[in-house]
């Protein structure tokens, strides 16, 4: 190679190869930083693609344990006003056995009468006042959502808890339902905008929805209305909406969704559409078995004003539903102990309260073991997508340190280098003296 000093060769690629071991080792230091292997995209994108999707599921999963522990605490509440019940009941028993008993006189079973319309008073009270985070406990429906953020895994324990009072006490003949998790989705989304939670819908938007009300004969259907704006006191808002429809008492759970987590992407919708997914045991045909429902189109199509016209259209995914449907309780409240005859019919009445009220506490119970069973499930879950997640995600430290050193003498060595390249340049000045 001849000598010149037009241009270094040498020293260029000794400070491209420096500039190398420079990037390479902050990488390093970033992982040691870090603890994180994946720092950005170009350390590893498929690597960072995987690690997000897991991590999303932890969280996911961390809250639904949460949200179980919510729903145990739902159900201690009420087991612990039906055992007071019970504890009441039990009472009326004594005062019902002493009221039938003939040697009293009518002042003595007026005042045992009157203890015990108290105690049916106190009964209805505590249906009416027990409540959880300021909302009623008896006479409720409220789904309990767990899952890991993917439609696959998600489902709802949908807890049905019946009414409380003297009119009603206990439940009898409850039919547990397993659902497949049908979804509808109602899409609110154009070719080019996306619907927010927050868009205004047309005034008075309705929902049309058919349901099957049971019979011994055969599917009995009612129609109901779900509507925003006016006397509704929901919002002309896509919220709105989806507020009516979980405050309908029809078993039905919507939330603001995607079509692709809907179950409802190409080639019916875009996977990335918003909207309106309801969840149940929901169909888009007519309903032909018990707890089946129809969600369609009401008489005022529901449009976002900002987006599109509303489609409902039946899912082929979705969340599966745990559901039950309680029998009737038994009324107490025409029951009396004015005299030995009335006070021997309700004890009667009394003894099959009570064990009504038994078989409510027993569903209440069983539900608690589910969701407990649930969020021991999600705990070992979650350890297992943190484990892999953290296989992927966690800087290797022995090799890392190992690189580290290789990297601090490749620096050096390369300083070193291009410093001697620059020298070589300086002989050129012996040969002009």
């Amino acid at each position: 190679m001849s000598l010149g000093v037009l241009n270094n060769i040498a020293a260029m690629s000794a400070e491209n190869a420096l500039n190398n071991t420079s990037n390479s080792l902050n990488t390093v230091l970033q992982q040691l930083s870090t603890g994180s292997r994946i720092n950005s995209g170009a350390d590893d994108a498929a690597g960072l693609s995987l690690i997000n999707g897991l991590q999303a599921n932890s969280t996911a999963l961390a809250q639904s344990q949460t949200n179980a522990t919510e729903g145990v605490g739902l159900l201690q509440v009420a087991d612990g006003a039906l055992s007071q019940v019970t504890s009441l009941l039990n009472r009326a028993v004594t005062l019902a056995t002493e009221a039938s008993n003939g040697t009293l006189n009518g002042t003595q079973d007026a005042a045992a009468n009157q203890e015990y319309q108290s105690i049916l008073s106190e009964i209805s009270n505590i249906g009416s006042t027990t409540t959880y985070n300021q909302n009623a406990v008896f006479g409720s429906n409220t789904g309990i959502y767990t899952g890991d953020s993917s439609t696959t895994g998600a489902s709802i324990d949908q807890l049905s808890i019946g009414g409380l009072s003297s009119s009603d006490l206990g439940q009898t003949n409850g039919q547990m339902s397993y659902s497949s998790g049908q979804s509808v989705f109602v899409d609110l989304s154009t070719a080019t905008v996306n619907a927010q939670s927050t868009d205004a819908v047309t005034a008075g938007s309705s929902l049309t929805v058919t349901y099957d009300v049971g019979s011994t004969s055969g599917p009995v259907t009612a129609t109901a209305t779900i509507a925003t704006g006016g006397t509704t006191g929901y919002a002309n808002t896509v919220e709105g909406m989806i507020q009516a429809i979980n405050g309908s008492g029809l078993g039905l759970t919507a939330s603001f969704s995607t079509a692709g987590a809907a179950g409802d992407a190409a080639p019916t919708n875009n996977s990335s559409d918003t909207g309106i997914m309801i969840t149940g045991d929901v169909q888009i045909t007519a309903p032909t078995a018990t707890g089946q429902t129809e969600v369609a189109q009401g008489t005022t199509a529901l449009a976002d004003t900002s987006a599109g016209t509303a489609a409902v259209a039946a899912g082929t995914t979705g969340t599966a539903t745990i559901s039950y449907t309680a029998g009737n309780g038994q009324d107490l409240s025409t029951t009396n102990l004015s005299t030995s005859t009335a006070a021997k019919s309700a004890l009667t009445a009394i003894n099959t309260a009570i064990s009504d009220v038994a078989a409510q506490d027993g569903y209440v119970g069983a539900q608690i073991n589910t969701l407990n069973s649930v969020s021991s499930v999600l705990s070992t879950q979650q350890q297992n997508v943190t484990s892999a997640q953290n296989a992927v995600q966690a800087t290797n430290y022995a090799t890392a340190t190992s690189d580290m050193s290789k990297y601090e003498i490749l620096s050096q060595t390369g300083i070193s280098a291009l410093a001697q390249a620059n020298s070589v340049q300086q002989e050129v000045t012996k040969l002009l003296q």
